[in-house]
């Protein structure tokens, strides 16, 4: 990785220089595109060489081969991303599941090591990964506070999120990678980005993002992103050489062209959250609020020390279950009912039915993820409209309440 100039202290001018050290020298304002399929090899001994590197997880030694192997716009978005995080190295693949898949069979050792912590709650689509079994790895659910416990010998990996998803449970990475010793965590840090928490400085070995999310940020472009050491980096370059679970460049150059405001939108973003999250929780139509920085959300002092910002995302528990929060989520008219997060727009989930489905239901309800649960991922929307939007879905939800209520005890 390039290094910054000395000069750059804050992450918000490092997000506008991040990956682009070299453009003056190039003759450029611009990151270029590449967008080539395969690269000539006039010297066959050179080309040989780099072959030779890039199947090993190195970097190209004169070409690039092919664009499944290696491609320089997708080389200076990783290099952008492992400089927010403060990492060696970075590599990315073509979505997150993309990037969880080739972090679980990396850290395998070519199946040597079989078995894998999970620590509930985590991203629907990597619960259900982990739970079907569809990479013959054994896995054993578990909470921060008995994972240590669990470990066997064969322990190839732990993978945690915090703030979870979707409940925003936060959790103590320093204490967790501690109590698990030699067993290397993945810490999934796609809700705080890497504006508001670096998990590598607190002992996790790998740092995975849904670059979708607020990484991409305008809800165009799919893709996975995950910070680590060189040596890390390296067997997750093996894997998505064999596995061709390669990012595209045109959707790298989205990625990279989307880092100098990340940290702008992330702030704007968080700052609108907050003011929604007290709001709701004095609403009488919800019956609770998740969201880091509210009374009792802290209980370690995380939020500071670990987290340098209480997030852009919160969920609420709407009066009346999953009729209610149904009916609320047809009335809004600006926020989106959709999956996904970290947009410019403001976008609403219903966990238990979508992004959670496929979790066991005795899971979800022990995660506390019930009918009710919505998650709100805020945009940059003004405050005052997403307020006047969510007091509507409210006012819906809480009719489609005392209706059922009416029904049930006539």
């Amino acid at each position: 990785m390039k290094h910054a100039s000395r000069r750059l202290h804050s992450d918000t001018s490092r997000a506008v220089h991040a990956g682009r050290h070299d453009l003056v020298e190039l003759g450029l304002h611009a990151p270029p595109i590449d967008l080539s399929s395969t690269y000539p090899t006039p010297d066959l001994e050179s080309a040989g060489l780099s072959m030779e590197s890039l199947g090993h997880g190195g970097h190209p030694k004169g070409s690039a081969i092919y664009a499944r192997m290696h491609n320089p716009t997708v080389a200076r978005f990783e290099e952008a991303l492992a400089e927010l995080e403060g990492a060696e190295a970075a590599v990315a693949f073509g979505s997150g599941m993309a990037a969880v898949t080739a972090a679980l069979l990396a850290a395998a050792d070519c199946g040597r090591r079989r078995h894998v912590l999970a620590i509930r709650p985590l991203y629907g689509g990597t619960d259900h990964l982990l739970e079907a079994g569809t990479l013959g790895l054994e896995v054993t659910f578990t909470d921060a506070a008995h994972a240590a416990s669990l470990v066997r010998p064969d322990t190839s990996l732990a993978i945690a999120e915090t703030p979870g998803n979707p409940t925003l449970d936060l959790l103590d990475i320093q204490a967790l990678a501690r109590s698990l010793g030699p067993v290397p965590l993945m810490l999934d840090n796609t809700f705080a980005t890497p504006i508001l928490q670096n998990p590598l400085q607190f002992g996790a070995a790998l740092s995975l993002h849904s670059a979708t999310k607020a990484i991409g940020g305008h809800g165009d472009v799919l893709a996975g992103v995950i910070a680590c050491s060189e040596a890390w980096a390296e067997r997750l370059r093996v894997v998505r050489v064999l596995t061709g679970a390669v990012l595209h460049p045109m959707a790298a150059y989205l990625l990279h062209r989307g880092i100098p405001t990340l940290p702008l939108r992330v702030r704007t973003m968080q700052a609108t959250a907050r003011v929604l999250a007290e709001r709701l929780a004095a609403h009488p139509g919800v019956s609770r609020v998740l969201y880091p920085g509210l009374g009792g959300t802290d209980p370690h002092g995380l939020i500071g020390r670990q987290m340098k910002g209480t997030g852009t995302i919160l969920a609420f528990d709407v009066a009346g279950g999953i009729a209610a929060a149904s009916a609320l989520m047809k009335a809004l008219e600006i926020v989106t009912p959709a999956v996904s997060l970290g947009s410019t727009d403001s976008l609403i989930q219903h966990p238990a039915a979508l992004t959670h489905r496929s979790v066991p239901e005795a899971a979800r309800l022990a995660e506390g993820i019930t009918g009710g649960l919505l998650r709100l991922s805020v945009g940059l929307e003004d405050v005052e409209d997403l307020w006047a939007d969510l007091e509507a879905g409210l006012a819906a939800a809480r009719d489609v309440a005392a209706r059922t209520h009416e029904l049930t005890h006539a």
